[in-house]
């Protein structure tokens, strides 16, 4: 394949954009090498500026789940383009949403529409220190919330409480009632709430960690952030920015049953274009203004077209609630492929998200995870890309199938895979 279109467009971009992206992963700064420019997609295929075609496992980081210019979904956009493109006043599409939101997710009784995931989880903590009248929250290493102040944040080398910046721009005291714990390490959480008994808000947390590739919870993990969630008078809020729709119809709680006090959902709500939701139980949401003293608003919030595309896409997934069986399967069939030609690797799954690390150690959680060997994922990546299948540039990222994917794109995905183990391994 050739790259020199997007080697020319990359190197101009560097002129315009910090380091040549508007978001940092796109930059293949993990994985080296630069980055293709997309110029369209369709179904489960993109195409970048030199022609190239490839298989697309990103799928725009998950809410691509019906694949790329699903019919439907553009159809309504384009529909309600025609209306014109924001009012920053109500509109009968938000309604249409949420109605359609509370139905699949019943545990988000009210809810707030806002632009982006990190707005939503930004705003589901406000309204949980409003509501509880406490400061601090508990969140995990290596599970990423957005870029908003309070949540970039990494553990010191010694106390899980030892709370930094995790960076530049950040003031340490912005991230002060920002405590730490191990994603699927019960003692950790249990030490915070010994803590800190009266002081701990809300317990945030991906239900299935994305951030630091996938690391599913172990069994009786979320149920026992439920427990003491409970028993300490804190909420539980469950960041089901990636697993919301992906999972299932009703997001990671409905898949393992465990329901948290708060949801956030992304992108996959408003079918691909810019959108969040938090919302959860009615008096907590009841907190936010104009109702309550919890501030928060935005002129785009629910907008029409990203709701039109929501509204259609939530539509064809209640409808055709079969396909996360379909798309499941498919993830099986990688996984095997993945499995028989690299052995000494471990492969995480849950539901059709899945990903593959170059390690011997069992991956459980963020410390784990860093044991993968990312000098051999980025020979891996790259022989992928060169061949036609489009995957994470980074190691800590996860895989998404669409149903767009066919048992031909299946296939040629696990030959190549196949190849690239005997190539490269």
């Amino acid at each position: 394949m050739k790259f020199d279109e997007s080697m020319a467009l990359f190197e101009e971009s560097k002129d315009y954009f910090p380091g040549g992206v508007n978001s940092p992963v796109r930059a293949f700064g993990s994985v080296g090498g630069a980055p293709v420019f997309v110029k369209r997609a369709s179904g489960c295929h993109i195409y970048d500026e030199d022609g190239n075609e490839y298989i697309d496992y990103v799928n725009s980081w998950g809410p691509c789940i019906l694949g790329h210019g699903y019919g439907p979904v553009v159809d309504a956009v384009r529909e309600a383009c025609l209306d014109g493109l924001s009012f920053g006043a109500p509109t009968r599409k938000e309604l249409t949403l949420g109605r359609l939101i509370r139905e699949c997710i019943p545990s988000m009784e009210m809810m707030r529409m806002v632009s982006s995931g990190t707005e939503a989880v930004m705003s589901a903590i406000r309204a949980a220190r409003g509501f509880t009248g406490r400061d601090k929250i508990v969140k995990f290493k290596g599970c990423y919330h957005g870029h908003s102040d309070g949540l970039l944040v990494k553990a010191g080398s010694g106390a899980l409480t030892g709370s930094a910046p995790d960076s530049a721009g950040v003031p340490a005291s912005y991230t002060m009632h920002t405590l730490l714990a191990q994603y699927n390490g019960e003692d950790s959480v249990k030490t915070l709430f010994e803590q800190f008994p009266d002081e701990i808000a809300a317990i945030v947390v991906e239900p299935v960690a994305a951030n630091m590739g996938l690391v599913p919870p172990k069994p009786g993990f979320l149920e026992f952030l439920r427990e003491i969630a409970t028993q300490y008078g804190a909420l539980l809020i469950f960041d089901e920015v990636i697993t919301g729709f992906r999972m299932g119809i009703g997001g990671a709680q409905g898949y393992y049953g465990v329901i948290p006090d708060m949801t956030t959902l992304g992108k996959i709500a408003g079918g691909g274009m810019p959108m969040g939701v938090y919302g959860g139980r009615k008096e907590i949401m009841e907190t936010v203004s104009p109702v309550g003293t919890v501030y928060q608003a935005g002129t785009l919030s629910g907008n029409p077209i990203a709701t039109a595309a929501g509204i259609a896409t939530v539509k064809t997934l209640m409808e055709h609630r079969e396909l996360y069986f379909a798309l499941e399967k498919k993830a099986n069939r990688l996984i095997s492929a993945l499995s028989q030609a690299l052995p000494h690797t471990q492969i995480n799954q849950a539901g059709s998200l899945f990903s593959v690390f170059f390690s011997n150690t069992p991956v459980v959680d963020f410390d784990t995870a860093l044991t993968s060997d990312t000098g051999k994922y980025a020979k891996y990546f790259h022989y992928l890309l060169e061949h036609g299948i489009y995957t994470a540039p980074s190691q800590f990222e996860i895989l998404f199938l669409c149903a767009a994917h066919t048992d031909e794109d299946i296939e040629k995905t696990c030959r190549i895979i196949k190849e690239a183990a005997g190539t490269l391994f």
